[in-house]
């Protein structure tokens, strides 16, 4: 969604069920679901615990996908806790997953142009990161840190590279406020 500026720090968020939840997953769980990377190339470098996707506009259809289960218990109040804090209720969550870009790994730079984007908030929240991890939003770097959550204006290009050593993980989720919603 577009705002002022490039990114918007939401604050500490306490994140260690979900992190500890991630990072049990096991191979098999990051390779369940391969929509991303084989859909849009600049993912070719990433794995994905998918929860919830969306297809469609403005008919759109949310589904529960393959991380469902295993993210479920942590993730939902997380990220309830964070809508409830900073954005209007009545809305819906139409994406959410844990995205690991592997070292060496690059998302190059893009925007988010499909209509659910455009309309929704995207949220991060890191799981891991370390110092080789770029990430470039309309020009500009920033650092994740631990711990905390994270609006990103998707409608500038944005961009990460991971030159360290260690997979860089972060919880992604898509909110769809009500003003926002599409009518058919």
């Amino acid at each position: 969604m577009e705002f002022e500026g490039t990114l918007k720090d939401l604050g500490a968020v306490d994140s260690q069920a979900l992190v500890g939840a991630v990072l049990a997953s096991k191979e098999s769980d990051w390779k369940a679901q391969q929509y991303r990377q084989k859909a849009y190339s600049v993912h070719e470098h990433t794995e994905s615990l998918v929860m919830v996707f969306c297809n469609g506009w403005p008919d759109i259809q949310v589904t529960r996908e393959p991380a469902w289960d295993l993210l479920k218990d942590t993730a939902v109040p997380l990220m309830h806790g964070i809508l409830e804090e900073h954005y209007p209720p009545g809305g819906t969550i139409i994406r959410a997953m844990a995205a690991k870009l592997k070292p060496g790994g690059v998302i190059t730079p893009h925007r988010d142009s499909h209509a659910s984007f455009v309309n929704s908030h995207r949220i991060h929240l890191p799981v891991t990161t370390n110092p080789g991890v770029r990430f470039m939003i309309d020009g500009k770097p920033h650092r994740f840190e631990l711990g905390h959550a994270y609006e990103i204006n998707n409608q500038k290009h944005h961009s990460v590279m991971n030159a360290g050593s260690e997979d860089r993980i972060t919880f992604i989720f898509d909110y769809l406020p009500r003003s926002h919603m599409p009518t058919i």
